[in-house]
């Protein structure tokens, strides 16, 4: 955290893009170890194998420009609370819409990035997004396909076991966990309209 001072960046509040000059005036390490609690901890060189190449060089240092241009279209698109402002350019292909997007713009607009509610709440979205797209395919008259579509049947036509056990691949060990994430969802759902239509047929016959 001590970099802060000899970059110039500013600790412990909102990050700003990189810009080209050092931002005066650094905050005092007086200053830093009251609102940081443990800052300084590493300032002595000694401690710190990456010194001296965190060490401000003025030859060194800094992106070539002063400020660059923002991107325009910013208004209202989330970022995280971290940041004082949109950085200057941003991407635009999957605009948040929806029940899904709502989630995900809760979890910029309150939560820090250090939060685990803060990506819990991304993943909910994703999962919303994606039951609603489900649900979007079983209206248009072509259902998605959890079987095929998972890749299964190439476990039998490509030599599926024979990789997973002949090779050096690093994700062995998490292959158990495979049909539960990827088929768990659909036997949830499945479990879930069995149980709500046999709840439902016995309030009609009472």
């Amino acid at each position: 955290m001590s970099t802060d001072q000899q970059t110039g960046r500013p600790a412990g509040g909102p990050a700003t893009p990189h810009v080209a000059h050092r931002r005066q005036p650094p905050p005092s390490a007086d200053e830093l170890r009251a609102r940081i609690p443990g800052w300084g901890a590493d300032l002595d060189h000694a401690d710190r194998p990456s010194f001296p190449k965190l060490d401000w060089q003025a030859d060194r240092y800094g992106a070539h420009w002063d400020y660059p241009a923002q991107q325009p279209g910013g208004e209202g698109r989330e970022r995280s609370i971290e940041h004082a402002q949109l950085t200057p350019v941003f991407g635009t292909a999957q605009p948040l819409h929806g029940v899904s997007g709502a989630v995900r713009r809760l979890a910029y607009a309150r939560y820090s990035e250090g939060r685990l509610a803060h990506w819990m709440l991304l993943i909910a979205g994703d999962r919303i997004d994606a039951w609603g797209a489900h649900a979007r395919s079983f209206l248009s008259g072509r259902p998605d396909q959890p079987f095929t579509e998972t890749g299964v049947v190439t476990e039998v036509t490509h030599h599926g076991l024979a990789s997973r056990l002949r090779s050096s691949r690093t994700d062995t060990r998490h292959q158990v966990l495979d049909p539960v994430v990827v088929a768990g969802p659909w036997v949830a759902a499945a479990v879930g309209a069995f149980l709500g239509g046999r709840a439902l047929v016995r309030a009609v016959r009472s």
